[in-house]
């Protein structure tokens, strides 16, 4: 069987590309803009989400692909590129098409970033014949890094007391890995998520804890976080991202705990604890 990881030069993506190597017992393909960054064993092919006429030929002779968004904040344009990939994969005829989503994922319009999400699940779902979408909860890496820059002032800002079940990268990569590598995963919708729900109270308080330094979650209305996001010199589509997650968070989107990790993966995922913990005793690199 040969597996396609296309998105394969990102994080996730050069994570979920590692974890089938190390698998072992099929040909692994990484798709990128940059075929040459990929590590061998594994094939790298040329493949640009913004040029779709290098998907179809990128995804020949594929038994299984998933489809990892890039990081483009632009409105409309991952809902483009994420479409674009799922025709060039029905095209190339892929046996199973996974895609990875967002908790949360709901008819929402662009500007907000979760519509990208909305769109490429419903056109998935019509489209492939064999499917499978994971849904990602929060990355605690993102958190982690988040707390990083607002330790100074001493507060993590939200929009409402919330709960959220932060998920590392890494367990990410090792469910969608285990999925693409084992059977009867057709339409099914995972959600990979954490082990716990932390309230922001409770998040900024393992902060405290792993710091060492005073630590507070603060909320603040929409209009003086998009003040201070924009203050900080953040580009106008990275201050809107922001902000759409952390409407979503404050709807409960990320509320959610499943045990489908340890299901497709093998072994529970880790505590946002944990990696706080690494993080600050290793200076932040995480």
């Amino acid at each position: 069987m040969t597996i396609g990881v296309s998105g394969a030069s990102g994080h996730l993506g050069s994570s979920i590309l590692q974890d089938l190597v190390d698998l072992g017992g099929h040909a692994v393909v990484g798709v990128t803009r940059t075929p040459e960054s990929v590590p061998v064993p594994a094939e790298g092919r040329l493949g640009d989400y913004d040029r779709p006429e290098t998907l179809a030929e990128a995804y020949a002779g594929l038994d299984r692909l998933v489809l990892v968004p890039s990081a483009a904040m632009e409105p409309g344009v991952r809902a483009r590129q994420a479409v674009g990939a799922i025709d060039a994969a029905v095209e190339a005829g892929v046996g199973l098409v996974v895609f990875v989503s967002s908790a949360g994922t709901k008819a929402v319009r662009e500007p907000d970033i979760f519509a990208s999400y909305y769109a490429a699940e419903q056109h998935l779902m019509r489209t492939a014949p064999r499917w499978t979408v994971v849904r990602m909860n929060y990355y605690a890496e993102s958190f982690v890094q988040e707390a990083l820059m607002s330790l100074g002032g001493g507060a993590l800002p939200g929009l409402a007391e919330n709960r959220v079940a932060f998920v590392s990268r890494e367990d990410v990569a090792a469910a969608v890995a285990g999925l693409l590598t084992s059977d009867g995963h057709d339409g099914a919708v995972y959600h990979a998520t954490g082990p716990e729900r932390l309230s922001g109270a409770e998040r900024a308080a393992s902060v405290a804890e792993a710091s060492g330094r005073p630590f507070a979650f603060a909320v603040f209305p929409e209009d003086v976080l998009r003040s201070s996001l924009e203050g900080a010199g953040l580009p106008g589509g990275v201050v809107g991202a922001v902000l759409s997650i952390q409407r979503h968070f404050a709807e409960g989107a990320f509320d959610v705990v499943t045990g489908d990790v340890e299901r497709l993966a093998g072994r529970p995922p880790r505590s946002l604890r944990d990696l706080l913990k690494e993080a600050f005793a290793g200076d932040g690199k995480v």
